[in-house]
């Protein structure tokens, strides 16, 4: 079973729902047999790769609002990330450009890094406030879960992933999504937004049960059966 997961990494609820999916994927019997796949989703592709605003005057300049209203929709999402561990803390995040951090996403899973790498770039930004824009950290950051720093760098100094990062976007487009997070299940089923884990593991369960092959109870041998060319009974030795 394939879970495709459509995120970015300026977006606090695609770590809080990242982290509600892995717990209710963690307690499934067939949490082994389940893939994940990161897409890329960028919220706010306009937003400037060094800036001098802070997250409060960022949130409110794209939503219209008062820094003061800003600081209060954020002061509900740090509430929620304690619900699963994370510390948030919006008056040191550096609000940034994603595309580069998405291309070395991207990268990271040619290496087979892709979950590694999304989980660090998230924790850089929202736990440790680190610039997820600039290249230097993203080297850095690439280099502490194992890969090329130097590769890393050329990766990053030229535009190599670009075209599988608007691939994803494209292909969200085309399935509807306008919001993140966004869990896509085998193509049959979306979860949008950080769902609590009830939501999760009922839609994981239905999506795996429908996508097994029929489980026959009982012993075949003891039953009576009719097909194309004749009925037979147990025991039956003509048939």
């Amino acid at each position: 079973m394939i879970v495709e997961i459509w995120s970015d990494f300026m977006c606090p609820f695609c770590y809080i729902g990242k982290r509600r999916f892995e717990e209710a994927l963690e307690s499934l019997p067939f949490r082994e047999s389940v893939e994940v796949v990161y897409r890329s989703f960028e919220l706010n592709p306009n937003e400037a790769v060094d800036t001098d605003q802070t997250t409060y005057e960022s949130l409110a300049s794209k939503y219209g609002t008062t820094v003061e209203q800003a600081k209060a929709m954020t002061a509900n999402v740090v509430e929620q990330a304690r619900t699963v561990g994370l510390d948030y803390n919006f008056d040191r995040i550096k609000p940034t450009n994603s595309f580069d951090a998405h291309r070395l996403a991207h990268y990271a899973a040619s290496k087979g890094k892709d979950k590694e790498m999304v989980e660090r770039l998230l924790a850089a930004y929202f736990v440790e406030a680190q610039h997820v824009g600039s290249k230097e950290v993203l080297v850095k950051l690439a280099a502490e879960i194992g890969l090329d720093g130097e590769e890393v760098r050329a990766v990053l100094e030229g535009n190599q992933y670009s075209d599988e990062v608007r691939a994803d976007e494209k292909e969200g487009a085309k399935l509807g999504i306008q919001g993140v997070p966004f869990f896509v299940i085998d193509r049959k089923y979306g979860i949008s937004g950080a769902q609590p884990l009830s939501v999760f593991s009922q839609a994981l369960t239905q999506a795996w049960s429908e996508g097994q092959p029929l489980q026959v109870i009982g012993n075949t041998e003891d039953a009576a059966v009719c097909t194309d060319d004749s009925c037979v009974m147990p025991g039956d030795e003509n048939k």
